[in-house]
């Protein structure tokens, strides 16, 4: 009985894997945007999105029948449970990336000093993504705390994003909506640290039994 436990850990382990990558490529898809959006690109960034819904539902499933089935230990239970948390977090910046690829064919896209500190916000961000769901597979707490430390990053390239932004729409009025679209866009990013920064929360709770509130 516990073998075939371990063997549905273990799925468990690989779908959370690959929803992961999943959330890297659509992340990477929506930085790409920003330097060369053609239609073809949303297209792809559509079919991630729907293959990210998929391996919620498909990991929702493998969770339930672990706790239906099986009866696991405490620090079982735990992986499960924060599995299932993950998850929510992981769908979330599948749509937020959808969000900002929404974004940019209404932009009348050029040059501006806050570009380049919103493609590294993605890579930060999509890098948050990658560790988080490492440490869980891991079940490295180190690497979970490292990942929470990292939002640090995210946020600070935010705030550097938005004062320029800001110093751009009082220098150039009319830029406004130019300004505004980019400042959503960096939100996003920003949103997407933070859902990774959650993720990494639920892996230490995983292995420790604690949360942060």
């Amino acid at each position: 009985m516990r073998e075939l436990f371990e063997e549905q850990l273990q799925l468990l382990n690989q779908e959370l894997t690959e929803m992961g990558c999943l959330c890297e490529e659509i992340i990477s898809m929506a930085s790409q945007a920003l330097v060369s959006y053609d239609e073809e690109l949303g297209q792809k960034v559509s079919k991630v999105g729907a293959k990210i819904d998929e391996e919620e539902r498909t990991i929702e499933a493998i969770c339930m029948r672990l706790l239906l089935r099986q009866q696991p230990v405490a620090r079982d239970l735990r992986a499960i449970s924060a599995a299932l948390k993950m998850i929510t977090d992981m769908e979330r910046i599948g749509d937020q990336a959808e969000d900002i690829v929404e974004i940019v064919p209404h932009m009348t896209v050029r040059e501006h000093e806050s570009y380049p500190k919103i493609r590294e916000m993605a890579r930060e961000s999509m890098a948050m993504v990658t560790d988080s769901v490492d440490a869980y597979v891991k079940q490295d707490v180190y690497l979970a705390k490292a990942v929470q430390m990292h939002d640090d990053v995210v946020d600070n390239y935010f705030v550097r994003v938005k004062s320029g932004l800001i110093d751009m729409i009082a220098q150039n009025p009319e830029e406004g909506e130019y300004a505004l679209d980019l400042l959503m866009i960096a939100k996003y990013f920003e949103r997407i640290g933070d859902h990774a920064t959650n993720i990494a929360e639920w892996v230490e709770y995983s292995v420790t039994g604690e949360h942060k509130q």
